[in-house]
């Protein structure tokens, strides 16, 4: 397992469509998904222990940011040939599991990844209500393991931050997790 951190944000950088299908049966784009002042799109997987380590977290904070007008979206981009943990019929599980008010999406060619420039799982893209990018930084102070009680919510406060200005923090900590499991062929 290949630990990474992600770049820097940015800045402004326009967000992506997509064209994915859900694990709620749906097929989602980009605007399906939109907040009325903003979005984060997530990399996650099911196997990664930096995203196991978050997930009531991602949870908690993805619900409380939907109070504020950001919505949120999960896409997993992993081979599944190499990493069955990470299947479809297991993100349904996942989702299910830990009841996902957001839409868990599967990146099959892994393009979106590659467009979005997704290193890791967690990897996170917040873009304010114009779909620009504002945040690329981490959840929180977690890495394979869960960080206390009262770590600071960097996504959470940055998002926030997004909602109520449309610009996120100048100063933002890389988020740290497993590479993304490209494919071979």
């Amino acid at each position: 397992m290949v630990s990474l951190e992600t770049p820097t944000c940015e800045f402004n950088l326009l967000a992506i469509n997509f064209l994915l299908p859900g694990t709620d049966g749906r097929t989602w784009t980009l605007d399906d998904c939109c907040g009325e002042n903003g979005v984060l799109v997530m990399f996650i997987c099911n196997h990664c222990p930096y995203v196991k380590a978050i997930l009531n977290r991602l949870v908690r904070d993805t619900d409380e940011l939907k109070q504020l007008g950001v919505n949120s979206v999960a896409i997993m981009s992993n081979d599944v040939a190499d990493y069955k943990e990470d299947s479809f019929y297991n993100m349904e599980s996942i989702a299910r599991k830990h009841r996902f008010s957001f839409p868990y999406l599967y990146d099959e060619t892994q393009q979106t990844a590659k467009k979005y420039g997704a290193v890791c799982t967690p990897d996170f893209f917040g873009y304010n209500k114009n779909l620009q990018l504002q945040y690329r930084g981490r959840l929180d102070a977690s890495k394979k393991n869960t960080a206390l009680v009262d770590a600071r919510r960097d996504l959470f406060e940055a998002m926030k931050q997004v909602s109520d200005t449309g610009r996120g923090p100048e100063e933002q900590i890389p988020s740290m997790g497993c590479s993304i499991k490209w494919r071979t062929d």
